[in-house]
C-alpha cells in the first residue's frame, strides 16, 4: 500500500467511526498547486476537545469520543501524520465540540509525464467463482451502514445471496429463518452486541443436533476493528471461527470464505512474484520473531512508533544471514509502510495482556 492510501483511508475511517448521522466530506477533494497536493477531510461527529487536540497525534492515544465508540488502536493518527512527514509534508486539525473536525494535509509531489506510465502496475488480479457452485448465503451484520455497503459491493459481485443486519438481535432472526452459510459478524454492536448473537446461534444449533436434526453449523467470522489478542480470544470462545481486524484486505476476506465454507475464488491471473511475496508477508506471526533478541524488538518496535523508516532498515541490516527469511518479509512491510503490522508483530508486551 501506499503512503498516500494509507492516509486516505485512516483519517475517513476516523471520521466514519465517530460520525453522528451525517457524512464525512472531502471538500474540494485535492488539488495540484507549485508540485504539491493539498487535501482537506472533514466529519460531522461529535468534535475534539481543546486539550485533546495537543495528544491526539501521540501513540495509542484516544480522544474520549474515540474511546466510547470503542474502536481502533489509537494508531490511526500516528500512522498518518508519520506518512505525511514521510512525504515532506505536515497534518494540523481543527475541531469544534459538537460539530466536528478537519484534518489538513498537503504533500510534496513529481508531475509525471503520461507516456511513460507502465498501465500494468495499475492493474489488479481479480477473482471470479469456478462454474456451477451453489448459492452460497452470506449475512453481513454490523451496526454501522458504510460497513455493511462496503463488504456488500464487494461480495455481491459474485452473485452471493446477501443478507444484512444491524444489531445481534437481527442477526438471530435472520440465521434463524434463512440459515446462511457464512455470518461476518460484527463485536461492538447496540442492542445485542456480536459475542452474546454468536453465543446463542451456538447454543440454538447445538439444541437443534441435539434434537437428531440433520444441519450444518453456520461459519461465524468475526469482523472488527479491534486489534486485540483478548478481544480475539474472547470472540474464539464465544462460538467464532475466525476474526479479521479492520480495515480488511479483500484476499482476507476470500481466504476465509474458501476456508470456512468452500467457495472456490479463482484468481483471473497467474501468481506474481509480488503476490508471492504478498503471501509471505501475511503468513509471518509473532512467533517467527521470537528468534530475534528482546532488545531489537524492543529498538525496532520503538523506531516504527516513531515512523523512523531509516532506523527501520537499519535495524533489520542487523538480522543474521541464517534468518533471512524475517529480513526479507519486514523490510516488505516496512517499504510497504505497514506500521501497524510491525507494531502488533514486535510489541513484546503484547503477549502478557
Amino acid at each position: 500500500a501506499l503512503p498516500g492510501n494509507a492516509i486516505s483511508q485512516a483519517l475517513p475511517g476516523n471520521a466514519i467511526s465517530l460520525a453522528l448521522p451525517g457524512n464525512p466530506s472531502f471538500p474540494g477533494s485535492a488539488w495540484e498547486r507549485h508540485y504539491r497536493l493539498q487535501f482537506e477531510i472533514a466529519d460531522t461527529g461529535c468534535g475534539i476537545a481543546a486539550d485533546e487536540l495537543e495528544t491526539i497525534f501521540q501513540p495509542f492515544v484516544q480522544t474520549q469520543s474515540g474511546k466510547q465508540a470503542q474502536e481502533g488502536t489509537g494508531l490511526g493518527l500516528v500512522i498518518s501524520k508519520k506518512f505525511v512527514e514521510l512525504m515532506g509534508g505536515k497534518i494540523t486539525v481543527s475541531s469544534q465540540i459538537g460539530k466536528g473536525s478537519t484534518f489538513n494535509f498537503e504533500i510534496k509531489v513529481n508531475v509525471c509525464e503520461a507516456k511513460n506510465l507502465d498501465e500494468k502496475q495499475f492493474h489488479r488480479p481479480g477473482f471470479t467463482l469456478e462454474h456451477n457452485q451453489e448459492n452460497y448465503r452470506i449475512l453481513i451484520v454490523d451496526d454501522l451502514p458504510e460497513n455493511r455497503r462496503l463488504l456488500f459491493e464487494l461480495l455481491s459481485e459474485f452473485g452471493f445471496d446477501i443478507r444484512e443486519a444491524s444489531n445481534g438481535i437481527e442477526a438471530i432472526e435472520v440465521w434463524e429463518s434463512w440459515q446462511p452459510h457464512l455470518i461476518w459478524m460484527d463485536l461492538r454492536m447496540p442492542v445485542m452486541d456480536g459475542y452474546a448473537a454468536t453465543k446463542e446461534i451456538r447454543n440454538r444449533e447445538n439444541n437443534q443436533s441435539g434434537t437428531g436434526k440433520d444441519s450444518k453449523a453456520t461459519a461465524i467470522v468475526a469482523l472488527t476493528a479491534i486489534s486485540s489478542e483478548n478481544e480475539r480470544a474472547i470472540a474464539i470462545e464465544s462460538g467464532c471461527d475466525d476474526y479479521l481486524i479492520k480495515p480488511f484486505r479483500p484476499n482476507d476476506i476470500f481466504e476465509a470464505m474458501n476456508k470456512y465454507i468452500g467457495v472456490p475464488f479463482v484468481d483471473e491471473e497467474p501468481i506474481s512474484k509480488q503476490d508471492s511475496t504478498k503471501n509471505e508477508v501475511l503468513a509471518l506471526t509473532r512467533e517467527d520473531l521470537a528468534v530475534l533478541p528482546d532488545d531489537w524488538l524492543t529498538s525496532f518496535y520503538q523506531a516504527t512508533i516513531e515512523g523512523d523508516f531509516d532506523l527501520m532498515l537499519e535495524l533489520i541490516d542487523q538480522i543474521p544471514s541464517d534468518c533471512q527469511f524475517l529480513a526479507n518479509t519486514l523490510t516488505n512491510l516496512t517499504q510497504n509502510f505497514e506500521f501497524e503490522a510491525l507494531i502488533n508483530l514486535t510489541d513484546t508486551h503484547k503477549g502478557e495482556k
